[in-house]
């Protein structure tokens, strides 16, 4: 069954209901395996910037309090929680879970809670991380979610993020892009398709939103072919 994107339906709910059902096979989208896989070739190019996402964001100055919002399985919280004292949130359960596993697997500790990105701060913290969030964040949207982003921090706090670039090679076999409407079509293994957002986002129009919502010094790059990595400091 499709679920659509119509007027009077909140389409983070689809997100939502995509995103639990998909913990379960989510890894094996960085992993490349299965209907991610795309060949000796894509595959390596993929692990290089994979590698390169991961030595970029292990580079960066996190510290102190630490917020990771819409943290999925946890990919990157292991790295953040050995910089600070790590929060994950995720607008919905299963997928913590998966988090909550990788992180004792590490021998490492953070607060893991159920919470949407789209709530409003309930304080100032060091340093905010999203890993594959703002390109699911409408257009329309997105000055609101730098907003929150921003509120978030403390002055002269850090938000970096790591998110999607375009390429033919990112996702599963069966999965679809509409450049009009920006949503995708995600199937998952059992056949059940979602339509979600999905914006890719130029790292020039970022660094302006960024400005505008009241961030400093911003610097939007992006690895060979699949990643944006984003970073920016909060204004005083």
């Amino acid at each position: 069954v499709e679920s659509d994107l119509v007027a009077g339906v909140d389409p983070d709910a689809d997100l939502r209901a995509y995103y639990a059902a998909r913990a379960d096979e989510y890894d094996e989208w960085y992993l490349r395996h299965g209907r991610f896989s795309h060949g000796a070739i894509d595959d390596m190019a993929w692990q290089m910037d994979l590698d390169a996402a991961t030595l970029w964001l292990d580079g960066l100055p996190l510290g102190g309090e630490i917020v990771e919002l819409a943290a999925g399985t946890g990919w990157w919280s292991p790295l953040l929680a050995g910089k600070g004292e790590l929060w994950c949130y995720d607008a919905v359960e299963a997928p913590l879970e998966r988090a909550r596993s990788r992180l004792l697997a590490h021998g490492l500790r953070a607060h893991l809670h159920v919470r949407d990105a789209w709530t409003a701060p309930d304080r100032a913290v060091d340093a905010l991380f999203c890993g594959f969030w703002l390109s699911h964040v409408p257009r329309a949207r997105l000055s609101e979610s730098l907003a929150l982003a921003r509120r978030w921090l403390k002055p002269g706090g850090r938000f970096a993020f790591i998110d999607s670039r375009q390429d033919r090679s990112s996702g599963a076999a069966g999965n679809s892009w509409d450049p009009v409407s920006e949503t995708a079509t995600r199937r998952l293994d059992d056949g059940r398709a979602f339509r979600i957002p999905k914006v890719y986002y130029e790292p020039a129009e970022l660094e302006v939103a960024l400005l505008a919502a009241g961030f400093a010094g911003a610097t939007v790059t992006t690895t060979a072919r699949f990643f944006l990595l984003g970073e920016a400091a909060a204004g005083e």
